[in-house]
């Protein structure tokens, strides 16, 4: 069984997130908006190290094939898969926005399916983390 997870931001991310749902379509923005919604938003500068944010690199493990994988979580101007920069409105980038190290979540994904991921590590890289 899954444990209850919680979802922390920083006001920034937060902020620069939801302008950025705007102008996304439906299917991709309601699951994140409502994750935004019950999340923690704390100071950008109280962000704990080992919570995924915009700009930080995740090696997560889905946990159904056992297959490990790295991103970088980034805006969707800045998305480029042979870089392995995630927008965080692809289904696994809004997966894993505001989860620790440790965490696991089970996200739906195109075509009715759930993934269950798990973050195993987060590196960031604040200086020019994902800003819009």
């Amino acid at each position: 069984m899954t444990a209850p997870r919680t979802v922390v931001l920083s006001a920034g991310d937060n902020a620069r997130i939801l302008s950025t749902l705007e102008k996304a379509n439906a299917e991709v923005a309601e699951p994140l908006r409502e994750e935004l919604d019950a999340a923690t938003i704390l100071p950008d500068d109280e962000l704990p190290p080992n919570v995924v944010n915009m700009g930080a690199e995740v090696i997560f493990r889905d946990l159904e094939s056992g297959k490990s994988s790295r991103c970088t979580l980034v805006f969707p101007h800045q998305a480029d898969a042979a870089r392995n920069r995630v927008s965080v409105l692809a289904p696994v980038g809004a997966a894993l926005i505001g989860l620790a190290e440790g965490a696991t979540i089970a996200w739906p994904v195109p075509g009715g399916r759930v993934r269950r991921l798990q973050v195993v590590a987060v590196r960031q890289h604040r200086d020019h983390a994902g800003r819009a």
